[in-house]
């Protein structure tokens, strides 16, 4: 089975920081471009971040440049996600996604293929 599993999430201050990890198994990540995703209540699922196979090209969305950073170790076989100086509105279920790739293009977020199930990030005084 091909499967992504999320984890790191959890109750943080605002300030605070995390790093959300996103593990794989049943398949190697090197041939996967991967994006994280997040979805607040009441709102729509957002691309927040994606990298590509070789981790030359990253993105980001607006309201989280300079504070998320994303990377990856194939090695390990899996992709994080470091989120410093965190705000309430980054409150949400966060989602790892990949995406197969031959080529060695620029990340984006459409596409995904296999999805993680979420893991929840509250960032509350």
């Amino acid at each position: 089975q091909l499967q992504l599993v999320e984890s790191g999430g959890g109750l943080v201050q605002p300030g605070g920081s995390l790093r959300l990890s996103c593990a794989a198994s049943g398949f190697t990540l090197d041939y996967y471009s991967i994006g994280w995703f997040r979805q607040a209540p009441g709102k729509e699922r957002e691309g927040v971040s994606c990298i590509s196979r070789r981790s030359d090209s990253t993105k980001y969305v607006d309201s989280v440049k300079g504070r998320f950073t994303i990377s990856r170790d194939n090695a390990k076989n899996t992709v994080y996600l470091q989120m410093n100086s965190l705000k309430p509105e980054d409150t949400a279920i966060y989602y790892c996604a990949a995406k197969g790739v031959i080529g060695l293009g620029p990340c984006v977020y459409s596409g995904m293929d296999i999805w993680g199930k979420g893991t929840l990030v509250t960032v509350s005084s």
